[in-house]
């Protein structure tokens, strides 16, 4: 009985349901657990992980706040390469005359607090090949709406980036792989609440409301080979990344944005 009661109280805790005590910061908590010889690139806004012989990354982590979200430095809209990848990233021939959009994975309307944080967005360490009508369509809702949830949540985990797999298609002279499909994980760990989700969504256009594409972290974990928020204590972690309960996440339409990300 007392271990059913444990059982229980964590369950409660963590999905946020009554949930009144401290949460105590954890350094580094947007980081995936790491692979062997795998290697954090760490930027003023974000770390990723990049994937040389796919030329784009792995993964792309950050926090994002409240107050972050209502800045506005302008957009940048200079695409460069990535000087703390040493081995080099694309360019913009690979993407030119391709059909694909030089697509952000930490999105630029996520980095408008700072112009370093700004000119960190057009890396193209942080693009991936989008078909526009992704990029342009539900990929920039996706990327609105978790940035709402910045807003009503004080502040959110992100971890986001392509599913790469063997056989794929690429484009350009340095052979940039092509992802079927685009992921994001969310973690809220506050004051405000614990909870978590994904998204798995098609580099395809769509119209389809984003809960279609909303899937547990647990799933996006098992397509991608990325053990996300390793650093949560584990009986939490159990939870939040195995539950998914739409009704507890704010699904309003967010604000068009000024330009796409």
């Amino acid at each position: 009985m007392k271990n059913l009661f444990i059982i229980l109280l964590v369950f409660l805790t963590t999905i946020g349901v009554g949930f009144s005590q401290q949460i105590k910061p954890i350094p580094n908590l947007e980081i995936p657990k790491l692979k062997p010889n795998e290697v954090v690139i760490k930027h003023y806004a974000y770390s990723l992980s990049y994937n040389q012989p796919n030329k784009q990354a792995n993964w792309v982590a950050y926090e994002l706040t409240s107050d972050e979200t209502n800045s506005t430095f302008k957009r940048a809209n200079k695409f460069v390469q990535d000087p703390l990848v040493k081995s080099g990233t694309s360019d913009d021939q690979d993407y030119a005359a391709s059909g694909y959009d030089k697509g952000h994975l930490a999105p630029a309307g996520d980095m408008c607090w700072s112009a370093t944080s700004m000119k960190e967005s057009f890396y193209y360490s942080n693009m991936s090949p989008q078909l526009p009508g992704f990029n342009r369509g539900v990929w920039k809702r996706a990327e609105e709406l978790v940035r709402n949830w910045a807003r009503e949540y004080k502040s959110v985990y992100i971890v986001t980036g392509p599913i790469l797999t063997s056989g794929l298609k690429s484009i350009g002279h340095d052979r940039v792989t092509i992802p079927k499909y685009f992921y994001k994980v969310i973690l809220e760990y506050n004051a405000s609440g614990i909870k978590g989700i994904g998204f798995i969504i098609p580099n395809l256009s769509s119209r389809e409301p984003l809960q279609s594409f909303a899937v547990t972290i647990d799933s996006v974990e098992k397509v991608t080979g990325i053990d996300f928020f390793p650093l949560l204590p584990d009986a939490q972690e159990k939870v939040i990344e195995s539950t998914l309960n739409l009704k507890e996440w704010s699904w309003v339409k967010p604000k068009t944005a000024r330009s796409k990300n």
